[in-house]
């Protein structure tokens, strides 16, 4: 009988206090049983990662524990490991030596460190470069470098923080197909491996179950079962119509009863996607023309217009945020205001975006008003980073302030100097 080897158990995790608490994880509960290959995929900013670092003991939760073969789990209870997206290796280290790191914290004698690191050298594919130093390698042998640190300890839980993203696309197939063999075929002691991605096709490749976890606060959405025999093959209809359903689940706003869906909002904490202006705009000229005038699958206009799910699940969700567009069952439709855009030149281009962005985005809203307020009409950036860095974490702050600008200044609702960082009514500048 397969044991539950972790149990999560009512994680929640927030940003602040009070009123401007920002809630991130939203009650996560969750088994990982032993041989079990679970990829956790969601919208940016649905709390993927710091789900991923709390398991990790990197990040205490507000509310909840988590169990290791039913037990209060503590971060020394299990042998857990964790790959990166960037391989996070010491420069001034050799790969022997970073991978030796790994191991500093079990107390071995350097020679027996020795022989675990150079095992897990070999075996992750290296020999031969152990005297080599990160700038010398490539990024798909750095990559393999954080891998061997991690697998050197044995870990009973490898979680993997979208460790191939970073990579192209053969460097990332032929890392992902090493890993694959090493699991299957049972030559590394690991009982189970998390993974998040942003990549559906990806996540279906390799898991045995996929999590999806909904956005602003992260709350499991869906668990889906992957019974496809290994090695996986993409072009199969069975492959092809999971990818469909995972899009589906990803995009779909089925949650909400319809009557309530246009009372859904969103606050100044919601993580927006970042996407190119030109990138939407494109989107939307592709479909209003045929052969979809208007209303695509999905997935099939991601395909036509050859994006990845990393690149098409953010401009599908600026579309349904913005109100250009409704998703639904699988299926995308541009409203009439979407269809506004695709129909209009620049300058009605720039005045419908700039009236949806002040009807549906708070932080728009609150940076256009505080501008008005403002005896010079000017305000540093500095005053908006400190807001959003109590409803989120610095580097979320920074992200989302960076997405305002940019579509601010494209629609002309203010402008911002570099140089001084200050945003100002005055002279809006024209950017696209």
């Amino acid at each position: 009988m397969t044991q539950n080897l972790l149990t999560i158990e009512n994680i929640s995790k927030w940003y602040g206090k009070g009123e401007k608490r920002a809630l991130v994880l939203d009650h996560i509960n969750l088994t990982i049983k032993e041989n079990e290959f679970i990829t956790i995929l969601g919208k940016s900013g649905c709390g993927k990662s710091t789900l991923l670092r709390i398991i990790a003991g990197l990040i205490e939760p507000n509310e909840g524990q988590i169990l290791y073969h039913e037990k209060k789990f503590t971060p020394t209870s299990p042998r857990i490991a964790m790959v990166f997206q960037s391989h996070a290796l010491f420069p001034w280290l050799n790969v022997l030596e970073n991978v030796e790191l790994g191991l500093e914290a079990l107390n071995l004698e350097s020679q027996e460190r020795r022989k675990k690191a150079l095992e897990a050298i070999d075996l992750i594919g290296l020999d031969g470069y152990e005297s080599a130093f990160p700038k010398e390698l490539s990024g798909g042998m750095r990559q393999r470098v954080g891998f061997a640190r991690a697998l050197v300890v044995n870990p009973d839980i490898l979680l993997l923080d979208e460790p191939f993203s970073a990579l192209d696309v053969l460097t990332a197939e032929n890392i992902r197909n090493d890993l694959m063999e090493l699991w299957i075929e049972k030559r590394i002691p690991t009982k189970a491996i998390i993974m998040v991605s942003h990549n559906v096709t990806e996540a279906i490749e390799l898991a045995n179950r996929l999590v999806i976890l909904s956005h602003n606060p992260g709350r499991i959405l869906k668990e889906m079962d992957v019974a496809l025999i290994y090695p996986r093959d993409e072009t199969s209809h069975l492959f092809q119509d999971l990818v469909d359903k995972v899009y589906t689940a990803l995009l779909s706003t089925d949650e909400y009863p319809s009557a309530l869906r246009a009372k859904v909002v969103i606050g100044m904490d919601y993580r927006l996607p970042d996407i190119f202006i030109s990138q939407l705009q494109g989107l939307m000229d592709a479909l209003m023309e045929a052969p979809y005038h208007g209303k695509a699958d999905i997935f099939a206009l991601a395909e036509s217009e050859n994006l990845s799910a990393k690149e098409a699940l953010p401009l599908f969700e600026a579309l349904d945020l913005l109100g250009f567009a409704i998703i639904l069952k699988g299926d995308i439709e541009l409203t009439s205001s979407g269809k506004a855009v695709g129909q209009g030149d620049i300058l009605e281009r720039k005045k419908v975006f700039a009236y949806h962005l002040m009807r549906n985005i708070p932080l728009i809203r609150h940076v256009c008003h505080v501008l008005q307020d403002s005896p010079r009409k000017g305000v540093r950036k500095e005053k908006f980073l400190k807001e959003l860095e109590e409803l989120m974490p610095p580097i979320e702050a920074q992200k989302n302030l960076s997405i305002i600008i940019n579509w601010g200044r494209y629609a002309e609702l203010f402008s911002y100097n570099h140089q001084t960082e200050m945003l100002s009514l005055e002279n809006p500048t024209v950017e696209g």
